[in-house]
């Protein structure tokens, strides 16, 4: 059983929108099928039917977490130390949000894990960075806040380097290019606008690419990505500006050329992470060099 109070977000929303939102294994079928059953209620009163919930009320879900979050089977650790673990993230998952994220199901997995080995201590991992939701690829996780707070640092400092493998429709004139432009963040509608000259509220933002490859019968390219700031939705939002729209990108990119493809969501994975420490990481000074690679 879960127990999950509803946000702001969903007020006067009906509650298969709420619970398709939290739990990122819960289908349709499965969803109305324990209505029927009256196996979730909304303030303590079983409900059978599609109601609609408002800021604050009590849901509890009588199924287990398998059903609800799915399990971590799908997931490939890619790396593992007693410091750190990274992990290709699937697509359809956020990285750090409530109780349906990869950071909830991997705590689950590893605490599971430690039972089975007859340890008892318990486990909990940190992000130290984040992917869209239909991002997919590799996600570090710090197993202590020691860690944390120094591969934050590191992040901030640049002295990470994340490289993304984008599938675009277009094919540029050059082969490399390091592009500038600023991106203004639009919180309420959870959209970035990017200009290129600045603008009040804009932040500076820089972006590099690579072409790997090009399909010209399609009109396509696959671009390595390289982030030199690392902003909310940067890559969709300066590629698509620049003429080159990644592939399935519902906000950024174009809907004819999204359904010509059949495809839904975008095109976009982080493939490789790479520590060049510059200055001292203490106890993590042994990652400097290390590349993790999908």
């Amino acid at each position: 059983m879960k127990e999950i109070i509803v946000t702001s977000k969903y007020n006067g929303k009906k509650l298969n929108t709420f619970l398709l939102d939290t739990f990122s294994s819960l289908s349709m079928n499965l969803l109305y099928k324990t209505l029927r059953k009256k196996d979730i209620r909304v303030n303590d009163i079983k409900v059978s039917e599609n109601v609609v919930v408002h800021t604050g009320d009590n849901i509890k879900v009588f199924l287990s977490d398998e059903q609800l979050f799915g399990t971590i089977s799908n997931l490939q650790i890619i790396y593992e130390d007693e410091n750190i673990i990274a992990v290709n993230k699937p697509c359809g998952i956020e990285v750090a949000s409530s109780n349906n994220s990869l950071t909830f199901v991997l705590n689950n997995f590893l605490n599971q894990r430690q039972l089975e080995g007859s340890n008892l201590k318990n486990i909990e991992v940190y992000p130290c960075h984040r992917l869209d939701r239909n991002t997919t690829g590799i996600v570090l996780f710090a197993k202590n806040e020691a860690s944390l707070n120094i591969l934050l640092d590191k992040f901030k400092n640049r002295e990470i380097e994340k490289h993304y493998r984008a599938t675009v429709y277009g094919i540029p004139k050059v082969k490399h290019a390091d592009l500038t432009a600023y991106l203004f963040k639009d919180s309420k509608k959870s959209l970035v606008y990017i200009s290129d000259v600045p603008k009040k509220g804009y932040e500076i933002i820089k972006t590099s690419y690579d072409i790997i490859s090009v399909d010209k019968s399609l009109h396509t390219s696959i671009l390595d990505v390289t982030l030199h700031t690392g902003k909310t939705h940067q890559i969709r939002a300066h590629l698509a500006h620049i003429g080159f729209p990644i592939i399935g990108d519902g906000k950024y990119g174009n809907n004819e050329i999204n359904k010509k493809f059949k495809a839904k969501v975008q095109k976009l994975t982080s493939y490789s992470i790479e520590f060049k420490f510059a200055t001292s990481a203490e106890h993590l000074n042994y990652l400097n060099g290390l590349k993790i690679s999908l």
